[in-house]
């Protein structure tokens, strides 16, 4: 461990919560499936401000910009694929 790693802030549960912009039981459910780096203080579960970029930067996805998104298939009478539809109900 190096010096700036000693001086480190540590976040709570709710500030890594409101960094993620998700709610505090996404992030407990992360701790419990190990998802995602933590420290037990105690008690207490803290997180590093340097364990969260990486989470982040694991977590993130590029963008495919080489190939261009299929197109949704429209039936000529206007309506979605038939195939795209939930079976119509059956008239009595």
């Amino acid at each position: 461990m190096d010096q700036q790693d000693r001086h480190e802030r540590l976040l709570t549960l709710d500030q890594v919560a409101e960094r993620l912009g998700v709610r505090p039981r996404f992030v407990r459910g992360l701790v419990a499936e190990r998802r995602i780096t933590f420290y037990k203080v105690g008690r207490y579960i803290r997180f590093s401000e340097r364990d969260i970029a990486d989470y982040l930067a694991a977590a993130r996805i590029e963008a495919a910009t080489s190939a261009p998104l299929p197109r949704r298939r429209i039936h000529p009478s206007g309506a979605r694929h038939p195939r795209s539809r939930m079976h119509p109900k059956e008239s009595t």
